[in-house]
């Protein structure tokens, strides 16, 4: 009775886990980096060789054999951005008229949920669930930009069940299968003429979702005591949005791949109580490129939006970070990352205007018991370099429209994130070792 309980309040947190989570992305482009209040103290430095605890698996399912027994994590993370678009020069020149964007980051709050059970030895079983992708932006019903956007909205679920092996005592390898759910609004004004540009204008645009699956893979590697190495590989997930475009009603059928990505992470142990971290990732952005709207009913290209504008370039993400162990109660963690955009000046929208970042984060970990936890993290972003709109000929937004739009971007987030770990079993007992049969 006692297992089973156990195991309902397993699948309750996962299940939380699940809950909508809808906001500005933060790890370039509309993806969600915000899996983890320990990686995220670190500017997730090292996630990918276990630095994250069992949240790493996200980023690389071999991590799964780094913690013993029964354990559980439930993050939280709420993500506060802020980002105005102030209109400098359009044609029509009326347009500008219409005013700024105002504010049109949306705060959001994402979950996500680890369970990892150590089944002897050497094999580990695990869970992820939460949203890795998410984006939500709308600006003011009546802008200078809202032929190009007023909602946008990209929502996801994601659960992955994991598998760990420790093949000896210096590699281990993982492997996640992941079922994803994706839902997308993409909304503007319509008409009257650009010629004529009218604060009332309606509202129309796509909307559809869909399910896919992808899988994940990772090793880790102890070639020294104290020095960890973890790689991680998330693959491509392919969807096949159905909706309709609304207003018009017209059903919709769009293809869609999300990127793969390649995470890489070192951990060095400094001393008995400090820790140093360090991350390098890469995500295939440039994989969405314009992704075709068809119209179900004739077969053929959606006449007024035939495809996405998601010409983007390859993302990249580096960090490092350092954790100190005070005493047996606390650790502290600190960590500095900088976060190359995607999206360039030739293909920023107002739906997503990404710029390059540079990312500054503070943790702690408090431990209650043996067996219970608490991690709470900090982070503030703010953008580096060009991060001005520019929707003319080239861009490929401008012929969705053909109305020049040139605005300035003031930006930055705050990220807080809490955590609440457990173990379920007892940790001074030992692990049984797998049972060896001879014959």
């Amino acid at each position: 009775m006692r297992h089973l309980t156990r195991s309902a309040t397993l699948a309750a947190i996962s299940v939380a886990a699940l809950i909508a989570a809808q906001g500005g992305a933060q790890a370039g482009a509309f993806a969600l980096r915000e899996q983890s209040a320990t990686g995220q103290g670190l500017s997730f430095a090292g996630v990918a060789s276990g630095s994250g605890g069992v949240s790493s698996m996200y980023w690389n399912p071999a991590t799964i054999t780094m913690a013993p027994g029964f354990q559980a994590e439930f993050h939280a993370t709420a993500i506060i951005p802020e980002s105005k678009i102030n209109p400098v020069f359009t044609i029509p020149a009326g347009l500008a008229g219409l005013g700024p964007s105002g504010d049109i980051g949306l705060d959001a709050l994402v979950p996500a949920s680890y369970t990892s059970y150590q089944v002897n030895d050497r094999l580990w079983i695990g869970l992820y669930s939460g949203a890795p992708y998410g984006l939500a932006t709308k600006p003011r019903e009546i802008w200078a930009g809202q032929l190009y956007a007023r909602t946008t909205s990209i929502f996801s679920l994601e659960a992955m069940p994991t598998i760990g092996y420790k093949v000896n005592d210096w590699l281990s390898v993982g492997a996640g299968v992941r079922a994803q759910y994706l839902k997308v609004r993409y909304f503007s004004a319509i008409g009257p003429s650009p010629a004529n540009p009218s604060p009332f204008a309606a509202s129309a645009g796509l909307e559809g979702d869909s399910y896919g699956f992808g899988y994940s893979l990772g090793a880790t590697l102890t070639p020294f005591a104290g020095t960890s190495i973890g790689v991680g590989f998330r693959s491509a997930v392919e969807h096949d949005l159905e909706g309709s475009f609304q207003y018009f009603g017209v059903p919709i059928k769009a293809h869609l791949v999300l990127p793969e990505s390649v995470s890489v992470g070192i951990s060095q142990q400094v001393g008995e109580a400090f820790t140093l971290h360090g991350t390098a990732e890469w995500t295939n952005w440039s994989r969405l490129g314009f992704p075709r709207v068809m119209n179900q009913a004739t077969g053929t290209l959606l006449a007024s939006s035939p495809y996405l504008p998601l010409d983007y370039e390859d993302g990249w993400f580096f960090s490092v970070g350092g954790e100190y162990r005070v005493n047996n109660a606390w650790k502290v963690r600190a960590g500095l990352g900088y976060e190359i955009s995607p999206i360039e000046l030739e293909t920023r929208s107002p739906r997503l205007p990404d710029s390059d970042r540079v990312w500054v984060s503070l943790g702690t970990t408090y431990n209650w018991s043996d067996q219970l936890s608490f991690d709470l993290a900090y982070t503030h972003i703010f953008s580096v370099g060009n991060t001005d709109i520019n929707i003319a000929p080239g861009n490929p937004l401008f012929p969705t429209r053909g109305v020049v739009l040139a605005a300035n971007v003031d930006s930055s987030v705050d990220i807080i994130s809490a955590a609440v770990k457990y173990r379920w079993d007892n940790p001074a007992v030992a692990i049984p070792a797998p049972i060896v049969r001879k014959y």
